[in-house]
């Protein structure tokens, strides 16, 4: 994590000094983490009706337009900026369904409670502390390391992982929301929250 959270800091920095191709080299690094986020708020709200990788486009590009405004100096005021101009993005699609043109600040100000509860819910995924690149990484750094290795599994080990995990649905639950047999599910369960855990302990 440490060589990663420097080289984040020192592509910050650089974008800050006006290298904009530093900038997209280091929302690029986020991006698979957005996803997930703007994933689970999909699933919740959207379901069906957004694709999160459109999604995600669409906030790295109000992220360029924005980025003079941006007043932080380190990787985790970078990393909750993105998540602010994420749930603003949710927000424009959830009045877009609902066919509500005027902005709406109170939806936007729920929206991003919902995103970061949801970025904090990543570290409450079990993972091994053994497995852990170091047992000193902060809640905030686990959470997003949780979140770039459940990003490298197949779709349907996020999925089971998200809705047991981050939804805490049943494992019957689970199985009905995905279409699948309770057996299955149980060992994609398994399977899944082992790959998470190699994963999660592979990186840098």
């Amino acid at each position: 994590m440490n060589s990663t959270k420097t080289n984040a800091d020192g592509l910050l920095a650089a974008a800050k000094a006006g290298d904009l191709a530093k900038l997209g080299q280091l929302m690029e690094i986020y991006r698979d983490y957005l996803r997930l986020l703007a994933r689970i708020e999909i699933g919740r709200k959207l379901q069906g009706k957004v694709d999160a990788s459109d999604l995600v486009q669409e906030v790295f590009l109000d992220a360029h337009r924005q980025f003079p405004e941006f007043r932080g100096e380190v990787e985790g005021q970078f990393v909750q900026w993105l998540r602010r101009i994420l749930a603003g993005t949710l927000a424009r699609q959830l009045r877009h369904y609902m066919g509500t043109k005027a902005r709406d600040i109170r939806l936007e100000v729920n929206m991003e409670a919902d995103v970061d509860q949801s970025a904090a819910g990543f570290g409450m995924i079990p993972i091994d502390p053994h497995s852990s690149p170091s047992q000193q990484v902060n809640k905030a750094e686990q959470s997003l390391l949780v979140a770039q290795a459940l990003a490298s599994l197949s779709e349907d080990y996020q999925l089971v992982i998200l809705l047991r995990h981050m939804e805490g649905l049943t494992f019957p639950q689970v199985a009905d929301r995905m279409g699948k047999s309770l057996d299955s599910v149980e060992k994609l369960w398994l399977r899944g929250m082992a790959k998470l855990k190699k994963a999660f302990g592979d990186q840098p």
